[in-house]
């Protein structure tokens, strides 16, 4: 499918059911997932929404920690991850950590997620500990 531009915004009341049904859909019962995890990250974190027409496809939710911003979670719709809606997620949450003056913007990928490493890897993040990746920033 073609790159669709999605418009990013900050996270709405509105958005919270479809953001539940993408963890659980994501994370699932089997790895004993919990929607108070995801309550604690729509509380407590930036979380910017990606829209395709209206209609939001994606969020990340980003935790500052010290001099590094923390993707916490990154998860794009099933019908619309081949439109490039996470690399536009990506590419918002790089934007956010420079702006809030971080040195480097993170991700924890599990091992066995070869995709999501893939994925990190081809936009510039390096392994910086056991499943920890990051992407070192510009300073101003």
């Amino acid at each position: 499918m073609p790159r669709q531009v999605a418009a990013i915004r900050p996270l709405r009341r509105e958005d919270e059911p479809l953001l539940f049904g993408l963890a659980r859909m994501t994370f699932g019962d089997e790895a004993g997932w919990d929607d108070g995890r995801t309550r604690t990250v729509l509380e407590t974190e930036q979380v910017f929404v990606a829209e395709i027409g209206r209609l939001p496809t994606g969020f990340v939710a980003l935790e500052e920690a010290g001099e590094a911003v923390r993707i916490d979670e990154l998860l794009v719709t099933p019908d619309h991850q081949a439109e490039d809606v996470g690399t536009q997620l990506l590419e918002w949450a790089e934007g956010y950590a420079i702006s809030v003056g971080a040195a480097r913007l993170e991700v924890v990928v599990e091992q066995e997620n070869a995709p999501a490493q893939q994925f990190y890897r081809s936009r510039g993040f390096v392994p910086a500990a056991a499943e920890l990746f990051e992407l070192v920033l510009p300073r101003p």
